[in-house]
């Protein structure tokens, strides 16, 4: 499974969207870290993304959960770590936060998926987003992800809510350090149903941004990128 590594530290691991690569994490988290050493930001490209080959012992959400969950182990080498996931990748790092919470400094959920089946989504409408914003971060990052993408072998995992969900709930009470930040017109995922999970996670800043939908940060960068640097210190300097 292909990855880019920058600096040296803690490991942090940035899980995207599905369908997404490396390159939309990279571009919006590495200046975040540029005055601030101690380390390791790790964005992966999940089977059957950018310069991921399709893996065809995966076939659903759990198979691709568990290839993930074997990277992080690989490179944290024994280390605790910190995860970034973004839509379906909040939802596979809430399964990595499952399996040992332990093992984890702290969780940030960016437009995470909550509910699976898109009928059951409680979502709000755009009607006061930018639209010409919101095609912009599109084209930037997610046309060039769908164009490398096997999209063939995600479809076969998407399509059925049985195989693109996972098959125990990952919810499971985590008392570190944790940022969710949903859009108030993410007509993908919504804002609504990440409020149902506030409870599992004490420690949690819960932020829903204004003119920001599913490909955010968009207009609030500068907030997105203050949210994330206060995680960040509570992830440093837990008993602060």
């Amino acid at each position: 499974m292909y990855y880019e590594s920058f600096g040296a530290g803690r490991p942090i691991f940035f899980l995207p969207s599905w369908g997404g690569d490396a390159g939309e994490g990279r571009a919006i988290h590495e200046p975040i870290f540029e005055a601030r050493p101690g380390w390791r930001r790790i964005y992966v490209d999940p089977p059957g993304t950018g310069r991921s080959p399709a893996d065809p012992a995966v076939t659903d959400q759990d198979g691709m959960l568990s290839a993930l969950a074997d990277l992080i182990e690989e490179l944290a080498a024994g280390q605790q770590f910190a995860l970034a996931g973004t839509s379906a990748g909040g939802l596979h790092a809430r399964g990595v936060v499952k399996r040992d919470p332990s093992r984890v400094l702290g969780l940030l959920l960016r437009a995470p998926g909550i509910v699976i089946d898109r009928s059951r989504r409680t979502l709000p409408t755009d009607e006061h987003l930018d639209p010409s914003t919101a095609r912009e971060r599109q084209h930037g990052y997610y046309d060039a992800a769908e164009a490398s993408a096997d999209l063939a072998f995600l479809g076969r995992i998407q399509r059925d809510v049985s195989t693109y969900g996972l098959r125990h709930d990952p919810a499971v009470r985590f008392e570190r350090p944790t940022l969710i930040v949903t859009g108030r017109q993410d007509t993908t995922a919504g804002y609504a149903d990440a409020w149902s999970i506030l409870d599992d996670y004490p420690r949690a800043t819960f932020a829903v941004l204004d003119q920001e939908d599913h490909f955010l940060p968009g207009p609030g960068a500068a907030l997105y990128r203050a949210l994330v640097g206060n995680w960040l210190d509570r992830v440093e300097h837990p008993d602060a």
